[in-house]
């Protein structure tokens, strides 16, 4: 570009929408590139509190949502939402008219269905980019609307309409530089943990997860003899997982947190396998990596994608899944057992992950928006 580039960004209402698109900003930041930026979404998204956090302008519109298997429960719902979305498509082309952006990058989420629609209107580029494995009912939407799509998996392919995968190519799905510069020694110095046996990190979000605290609860006493834990369980979990008793030679061994931050790095870094849900941005962080895991998707999700998330890289030997919905604690006890037992087995399904991961995505769509990207005429 010679000259700013004028950026549109859309896509939230999940960290695996908001954080992608965040990540792929920083590599142009990174590479020098005058840009200026407008996000455009929800008002109640994650994405408002996250621009809001990095000074990021930011457009709120209204939308609804598009749901697959509509029910009567539903009803008055639906009905808003047939209100609700031509209203943000209305507020969409408003914003976009506006702003003149050379080009359009969605990351997904029903918000960016009216931008993209807005973005075909007002004839500017449009880059859209899928997470997931299975590409979801917005993206296919904008997908015959899209200029370039960009996947995060060769797999992906598959599930767009044959007339517009000549416009797709697989950059994979952005993650956050620092998280692959982790220092196994600092994770070790502050959790004071011990090199007799490997450790576990266990995570189900920043909020945590009912049934993944509930299956590691049930397994501790037969776990910590061969591992420690260190177990991120959510703040309105830490205090009943602070309470579980445990002989005091176990005891040390586990480490509950109600939340994990700038330590994540370090963390996986040390960590020897990982059990986890297995949605688009902890799969691409598990793979960018090279991690071995046991996933325990939630299921159901959106398309049934975190299970298929899971799958995908269970048939490539880089995780263990636990597929079926309501997994017993047994199960998940015998998938890890074999893993905490074998380095060998570790390592390689460390780098089975690791030749799935795509370190440089970031830099690979900004590239596409760099060469999608044309000023208005």
């Amino acid at each position: 570009m010679t000259r700013t580039l004028r950026l549109l960004v859309t896509g939230g209402g999940t960290g695996g929408h908001t954080y992608p698109a965040l990540t792929t900003l920083a590599a142009l930041q990174r590479r020098r590139v005058p840009h200026d930026v407008l996000w455009v979404g929800t008002a109640s998204g994650l994405e408002a509190r996250i621009t809001a956090e990095h000074g990021i302008p930011f457009q709120a519109i209204t939308t609804g949502k598009l749901r697959r298997r509509p029910n009567l429960r539903e009803l008055g719902t639906n009905l808003a939402d047939l209100f609700r979305i031509p209203l943000g498509v209305a507020q969409a082309i408003a914003h976009a008219a506006r702003y003149k952006p050379d080009v359009v990058l969605s990351t997904g989420g029903y918000v960016a269905v009216p931008i993209g629609v807005a973005a075909r209107l007002l004839r500017r580029p449009l880059v859209m980019h899928e997470q997931t494995t299975v590409v979801g009912l917005a993206n296919r939407i904008l997908a015959r609307m899209a200029t370039r799509i960009a996947l995060s998996h060769e797999s992906s392919l598959e599930y767009l309409p044959a007339s517009v995968r000549d416009r797709a190519v697989v950059t994979g799905n952005p993650v956050r530089p620092e998280l692959l510069h982790g220092d196994r020694a600092a994770a070790y110095d502050q959790f004071g943990l011990t090199f007799e046996v490997p450790l576990i990190y266990v995570t189900g979000g920043a909020q945590g997860s009912k049934q993944i605290n509930t299956l590691i609860t049930e397994i501790l006493p037969r776990l910590l003899p061969y591992a420690q834990i260190i177990h991120q369980c959510g703040p309105a979990w830490i205090d009943q997982m602070r309470a579980i008793a445990l002989p005091p030679h176990l005891a040390e061994r586990y480490h509950p947190v109600p939340y994990v931050g700038p330590e994540l790095p370090d963390l996986f870094a040390a960590a020897d396998v990982v059990i986890s849900r297995s949605g688009a941005g902890t799969v691409s962080e598990l793979t960018a990596i090279g991690k071995p895991s046991v996933l325990i998707p939630l299921i159901p999700s959106g398309g049934d994608e975190q299970r298929k998330n899971a799958g995908y890289l269970a048939s490539a030997g880089a995780a263990r899944a636990l597929l079926e919905p309501g997994p017993s604690a047994e199960l998940l006890l015998a998938e890890l057992m074999p893993l905490l037992a074998d380095p060998a087995l570790r390592a390689s399904m460390a780098e089975a992950a690791h030749k799935l991961g795509r370190v440089d995505a970031a830099e690979m769509l900004a590239d596409v928006l760099l060469q999608s990207a044309r000023p208005p005429q």
